[in-house]
């Protein structure tokens, strides 16, 4: 029963990342069209607001399981990454950079620190 409890809370996560993904290159794709935005010039805006997805997907994934948000939003980083990497290495025949090994180990423990959060959060209000 656990493991079907931790796995929907997981799709939860992962969902949230994609969506909140999704809704974010729509709109850096519109701006970098129509604005005399360069990639270069968002970068570390786009790095903080990945990193701030993965946070927000663990932190669903931890409230929805309820218990070791730790491990829940760590199985979510890790899930999300090996999408990435999957559409990465089928689709361009790319391996991940050392850079992008970092990223997604700052993923992890984003994810990670959400879950904790969400979790103690999911407590705090069923006990009120």
């Amino acid at each position: 029963m656990e493991t079907k409890k931790w796995g929907k809370a997981i799709l939860y996560g992962l969902t949230t990342i994609f969506v909140i993904a999704l809704i974010t290159s729509l709109i850096f794709a519109t701006l970098l069209k129509f604005t005399d935005l360069s990639e270069s010039s968002i970068t570390w805006l786009l790095l903080g607001i990945s990193i701030l997805a993965v946070f927000i997907g663990g932190f669903v994934a931890g409230g929805n399981g309820k218990e070791k948000g730790w491990l829940v939003g760590g199985i979510t980083a890790l899930l999300y990454s090996c999408i990435i990497f999957l559409f990465k290495f089928l689709g361009y025949g790319q391996l991940f950079t050392m850079e992008e090994m970092l990223y997604h180990g700052g993923f992890l423990l984003a994810a990670m620190v959400g879950g904790v959060f969400g979790v103690n959060l999911a407590a705090s209000r069923s006990s009120n």
